[in-house]
């Protein structure tokens, strides 16, 4: 691992509070963007749908916070 993705990764990086931010607005974008494929389809498909019973704010802060908590 570089000096940069040593410096992006961690509770708390730059690279979590974009990816926070990311998840934010579409639940499991953050972890596209971290790298976690399976993660990123498990919270988008979850958050379908609970949006469908009106429960999906619930997957958007979880999605947000397991985004800015991600430790590599």
């Amino acid at each position: 691992m570089n000096k940069i993705q040593k410096d992006m990764a961690g509770q708390g990086s730059g690279g979590n509070v974009i990816a926070a931010l990311a998840s934010l607005f579409i639940p499991g974008l953050g972890q596209l963007l971290q790298g976690r494929l399976f993660m990123s389809i498990f919270m988008f498909i979850l958050a379908v749908v609970l949006w469908a019973s009106a429960l999906g704010w619930i997957i958007h802060l979880w999605s947000t916070l397991n985004a800015a908590k991600f430790s590599p």
